[in-house]
């Protein structure tokens, strides 16, 4: 049976909403903002969520955009995917750019992304002189049919 991660949650707006998935086979949870704000054309605008999180050990959170605002309004995330390490507890901002020539409002508890949590173990680099031949070796960008 699957044991489901404990996260800590803060609310830290009144308007903030708890991350959330629309259909349980989903993967990513919904970020939501906590205000009002209106993205400028051609700008990153830092979007509050209103929450902070505390990640257990070995575990990394992904902010990833929604496809819906990237295609149907060409608004994304500047560092996409943004990283949540262990011990960062403080408020989850979302840094929105607007590629598109107009204005575009976000209206509080509005989905503007969505969290990915993965499991994580630590790595250890071994050194070594040669890597073992793979079917893939070498090859690169466009080498998967």
């Amino acid at each position: 049976m699957k044991k489901n991660i404990e996260i800590e949650i803060q609310l830290i707006s009144s308007n903030a909403k708890v991350p959330s998935k629309k259909h349980v086979s989903d993967i990513g949870y919904d970020l939501s903002a906590s205000n009002n704000v209106t993205l400028e054309s051609n700008e990153v605008t830092l979007v509050s969520t209103g929450i902070a999180i505390n990640l257990p050990d070995q575990c990394a959170g992904f902010v990833l955009p929604r496809s819906g605002l990237s295609t149907k309004h060409k608004i994304t995330l500047i560092n996409s995917p943004g990283l949540i390490d262990p011990g960062y507890t403080g408020e989850l901002l979302v840094p929105l750019i607007n590629h598109d020539d107009k204005n575009y409002d976000i209206k509080s508890g509005d989905r503007i992304a969505q969290l990915v949590l993965i499991n994580t173990n630590s790595a250890d680099f071994k050194i070594v002189d040669y890597l073992p031949e793979t079917n893939r070796s070498s090859g690169g960008f466009g080498s998967t049919d």
